[in-house]
């Protein structure tokens, strides 16, 4: 037995690479990626983007709840606001994970979603720099090193990606 090895599961932890996630939403924010699907006109791309981002960071899909196919083979919490954050938060398999937390504990790499005063949620954001104030990247309306202040939004939820499991 070693630490971060879960011998019931066959599990390890692996560091989440915050500095290839920031750099794919360098690389892409601006423009699309053309192994993936441009989900701008069926709602939006946000969080299509943001789940590119975090794979670049993570290296590895969770088969049957967070992967990416084709635009008609994938899981919903893929490209779904509420469907990541539910995956993100309650993910025990392989793959990213993330706790809620608060402004101040965001980090590059993480995620940050935006909500409406009666509660719905509707916009992904990833973190690409927190000093001197959270600046983000996002998709459908294209954003890099954009400040979080320049959002008009009633609520926000962070995650702060805690770490990765792989087979």
């Amino acid at each position: 037995y070693s630490a971060g090895y879960d011998i019931i599961w066959g599990m390890r932890e692996v560091e989440y690479d915050r500095t290839a996630a920031v750099n794919y939403a360098e690389q892409w924010a601006l423009g699309r990626n053309p192994a993936y699907y441009d989900f701008s006109g069926l709602g939006g791309d946000c969080t299509s983007f943001v789940s590119q981002c975090l794979y670049a960071g993570s290296g590895v899909m969770n088969y049957p709840d967070w992967y990416y196919r084709s635009s008609y083979d994938r899981s919903p919490s893929w490209a779904g606001v509420d469907e990541l954050y539910a995956f993100l938060v309650a993910n025990e398999g392989v793959g990213p994970y993330a706790i809620e937390t608060g402004e101040k504990q965001m980090r590059p790499g993480d995620v940050i979603q935006l909500g409406r005063q009666e509660g719905t949620w509707y916009h992904t954001l990833l973190v690409v720099e927190t000093q001197p104030v959270i600046y983000v990247a996002a998709h459908t309306n294209d954003a890099f090193m954009r400040p979080l202040y320049s959002y008009d939004f009633a609520m926000a939820r962070y995650l702060h990606i805690d770490g990765v499991r792989v087979w």
